[in-house]
C-alpha cells in the first residue's frame, strides 16, 4: 500500500496537477478572484426571483437582444472583409507605401469607439466641421446618420485592427512556394486565394472576429450616442431601478459573449487546416492598373478610424483654445482643468497595469513550466473574463461592496475599481507573462540555483531581468485598454474621479465640443506614446 504523500502524488497526475504546492494555491486563489464576478451575477439572479428564462423570451428583451446580434454579426462580418484585404495589400503585394501603412494601419485602436462616436457626431452637429468647410462651396452639411448605421460604421471604422494585425502576421509569414506552386497548376488570383492563402489564414482572421464581435456585444458608449438600443445599454439603465432585470439581462449578455468564444474555440479545433512554415518572401503580387485605386483600401480605413476623428477633435479644441463659441460650445476651455483627469489616467492605468502583471505571473509560471489539464482549466477561467463586458464586470463589483457584510467600506473605491479592472483585462498580460516566462533558459536557474541564491533572488536577479521586455508589453496592453474603458469607469469609479474618458463622456453629454474634442486630443496623444513605447518597442525586442 503506497505511502500516503505517494497517493497524493499519484492522484495529482491523474488529475492533470503539475506543479509545486504554492504555485497551485497561488493559481486557485487567481482563478478564484477572475470567477467572482460572474459566479455574483449568477447567484444574485437566483437570489432575486428573477426568471432568467422568461426575462430572455420576453417583448422587453427581444429587441434588444436581437440588436445587439445583428450589430455584432455585421460589424465582424465587415471587420473580417475590410481586415484580411489591407492584410493582403500591405503584406503580399506591391502597394504604395505599404511600409508605412503597415505602422499606420493598427493605429485606430489607440482611438476609444465612443470618443470617435462622438467626433463623427460633432462633425455635422450645427457649427460643426462639415458645416464650415460645405457651406462656403454651396453644399449643405449631412444629416446625422444614428442608430443601426451609426453604430455600425462608428465600430468598423475603429475595430477593423483586431482582425488586420493577427492577419497581417499570418499573410506575411505564408512560403511563396505555396501560391507559386498553385499559379503553376493553372489557378488564378481568385482561385489561389480561395483554395491556398485562405485555409492558411482563416485561423487569424477567426480570433481577430471574435475579439472584434466581444468588442462589439460589450460596447455601451457608442450605442448610448447613436440611441441604438442594445442589451448594454439597458444593463446601464436599470442598474439602479430594476436590479432584478439588470442581472438577469447581465446574465445573457454574459452567455452570449462566453457562448461565441467557446464555439470559436471548437470552430479552430476541429478546422483541418495544416498550417504551413513561414518561408523566404518571394515575389509580391503586381498590381497593375489597380495599384492606384488600392491606395483608397488603406486611406479610406485609416482616414475613417483615425484620421477624421483627429481632426474634428483636434478643430473643436482649437476653437475652444481661441475662444469660439457657439450654441454647442462653451465660448473658451480651461486647459489646466485637464491636469486632474490626465493624472487620474495615467495613475489608475499604471496601477491596473502593474497589479495585473503581479497577479497573473504565478499562473504563467505554472502554465508555461508545467502545463497540464489542470492548469489549462485555470487558464480557461481567466481568459474567459475577457469575454464578459466590463459593464457586468463593474455591476458585479460595485453591487457585492454593497450587498456583502463587511465589504461596504470598498464601495466606489479606487482599489474596487481597479479591482474590477484587473479581472476584466487580465489576460492580455497573462499571454505575454507566458511569453516572457518561456525566454528565461532554465540552465541560468539551475547555476544560480548551484551558487545558493534562493528562490526570491533567482526570481529577482535572473527571471525578472529576462521577462521585463514581454511583461511590459503585457502591461502597456493593459494600461491602454484601462486608459480607454467607460462602462467601468461610471460605475465603480469614487465620487469626484474623473479620467480623460469620463471627462470625454461628460462634455459630449452636456454638449461641451471643445473641452470633449481637447480631452480627447489629450487621450489619443498619450495613448500613442505608449503604445510606442510599452507594446510597439517591446513587441520589437521579443522577435
Amino acid at each position: 500500500m503506497p505511502r500516503a504523500p505517494a497517493a497524493i502524488e499519484l492522484a495529482r497526475r491523474a488529475a492533470g496537477i503539475r506543479g509545486p504546492a504554492w504555485l497551485w494555491v497561488a493559481a486557485l486563489i487567481i482563478a478564484a478572484l477572475f470567477a467572482v464576478p460572474v459566479g455574483y451575477l449568477v447567484v444574485r439572479t437566483i437570489t432575486e426571483g428573477s426568471d432568467t428564462l422568461e426575462v430572455l423570451f420576453s417583448s422587453a428583451t427581444a429587441r434588444p437582444l436581437a440588436n445587439t446580434l445583428l450589430l455584432a454579426v455585421t460589424v465582424s462580418a465587415a471587420t473580417a472583409g475590410v481586415g484580411t484585404l489591407l492584410a493582403w495589400l500591405t503584406m503580399r503585394t506591391d502597394l504604395p507605401l505599404r511600409g508605412m501603412w503597415r505602422v499606420v494601419c493598427p493605429l485606430p485602436l489607440v482611438l476609444p469607439s465612443f470618443v470617435a462616436g462622438a467626433a463623427f457626431l460633432a462633425a455635422v452637429s450645427p457649427g460643426g466641421l462639415a458645416e464650415e468647410v460645405l457651406n462656403p462651396i454651396g453644399l449643405e452639411a449631412p444629416a446625422r446618420i444614428e442608430g443601426f448605421w451609426g453604430a455600425f460604421f462608428v465600430l468598423t471604422a475603429v475595430s477593423f485592427p483586431y482582425v488586420y494585425l493577427p492577419a497581417a502576421a499570418r499573410v506575411g509569414a505564408l512560403p511563396p512556394s505555396l501560391e507559386e506552386a498553385s499559379r503553376l497548376l493553372g489557378e488564378g488570383s481568385l482561385g489561389t486565394f480561395r483554395r491556398v492563402v485562405w485555409p492558411q489564414v482563416r485561423g487569424a482572421v477567426q480570433a481577430g472576429t471574435l475579439l472584434v464581435f466581444l468588442y462589439v456585444v460589450s460596447d455601451f458608449g457608442v450605442v448610448k450616442l447613436m440611441g441604438y438600443e442594445t442589451l448594454s445599454t439597458n444593463v446601464f439603465v436599470n442598474r439602479l431601478y430594476n436590479a432584478p432585470l439588470a442581472f438577469s439581462l447581465g446574465l445573457i449578455l454574459a452567455v452570449v459573449a462566453l457562448a461565441v468564444a467557446g464555439l470559436e474555440r471548437a470552430s479552430a479545433n476541429r478546422s483541418p487546416a495544416q498550417l504551413a512554415p513561414g518561408g523566404s518572401r518571394g515575389r509580391r503580387v503586381a498590381l497593375g492598373p489597380w495599384r492606384a485605386p488600392a491606395m483608397l483600401a488603406p486611406l479610406v480605413a485609416v482616414g475613417a478610424g483615425l484620421i477624421a476623428p483627429v481632426v474634428v477633435l483636434a478643430w473643436w479644441g482649437f476653437r475652444g483654445l481661441a475662444g469660439e463659441g457657439s450654441g454647442f460650445d462653451r465660448t473658451s476651455v480651461d486647459v489646466s482643468a485637464l491636469g486632474e483627469p490626465v493624472l487620474n489616467t495615467v495613475v489608475a492605468g499604471v496601477v491596473t497595469a502593474a497589479v495585473a502583471v503581479v497577479v497573473v505571473l504565478p499562473l504563467a509560471y505554472l502554465t508555461t513550466r508545467y502545463g497540464g489539464r489542470a492548469a489549462g482549466a485555470v487558464h480557461t477561467i481567466v481568459a474567459g473574463s475577457f469575454a464578459v463586458p466590463g459593464l457586468l464586470i463593474a455591476l458585479a463589483v460595485v453591487f457585492m461592496a454593497l450587498k456583502v457584510p463587511g465589504l461596504s467600506f470598498l464601495y466606489l473605491s479606487l482599489p474596487l475599481l481597479i479591482f474590477a479592472y484587473v479581472v476584466h483585462f487580465g489576460v492580455q498580460a497573462l499571454r505575454s507573462a507566458e511569453v516572457g516566462v518561456a525566454t528565461v533558459d532554465r540552465r541560468l536557474e539551475e547555476a544560480a540555483q548551484t551558487l545558493g541564491a534562493g528562490r526570491l533572488r533567482r526570481l529577482l536577479r535572473v527571471d525578472l531581468p529576462l521577462m521585463t521586455p514581454a511583461l511590459a508589453a503585457g502591461g502597456g496592453l493593459v494600461l491602454l485598454s484601462t486608459m480607454k474603458e467607460l462602462p467601468a469607469t461610471l460605475l465603480a469609479s469614487p465620487i469626484g474621479f474623473e479620467t480623460l474618458a469620463t471627462r470625454i463622456w461628460n462634455a459630449e453629454e452636456d454638449g461641451f465640443l471643445a473641452d470633449m474634442g481637447l480631452a480627447s486630443v489629450v487621450l489619443v496623444a498619450v495613448s500613442l506614446v505608449l503604445t510606442w513605447l510599452l507594446v510597439i518597442r517591446n513587441s520589437e525586442h521579443l522577435r
